[in-house]
């Protein structure tokens, strides 16, 4: 069990990675579920994630005080807003829309009610 533990949290590290350049790929999500797989399976690739000049602070931030930077919040709803902007612009079914947007709005108010760090 450890192993896959390990795999998750290097295949979660990736796509967070890859989210830093990549628009509508989230970051934070990705490393935070990197930490807790590294937590899980390995306590040194956890401690170096946490300590990581670019990538640390935001996982610190959840797992002291469960806090979202503002930042981060901003770019979340830019990207929500993009997500469901593109669905209107491909003509997507209102009814597909009408999950999505609720949805979307579920996950919105979730980031905003959270701290800010």
């Amino acid at each position: 069990m450890c192993y896959v533990w390990f795999a998750t949290g290097w295949i979660s590290l990736a796509l967070g990675v890859a989210g830093v350049p990549l628009p509508l790929l989230p970051t934070t999500p990705f490393l935070l579920l990197a930490a807790f797989a590294f937590a899980k399976s390995s306590p040194r690739f956890h401690a170096w994630l946490i300590d990581h000049p670019q990538l640390g602070p935001p996982i610190r931030d959840w797992e002291q005080r469960r806090a979202i930077g503002p930042r981060a919040k901003l770019a979340a709803m830019v990207a929500l807003a993009c997500s469901l902007t593109v669905s209107l612009a491909f003509g997507v079914d209102y009814r597909i829309l009408a999950v999505q947007a609720v949805i979307l709005l579920a996950v919105a108010a979730f980031i905003l009610t959270r701290n800010s760090a």
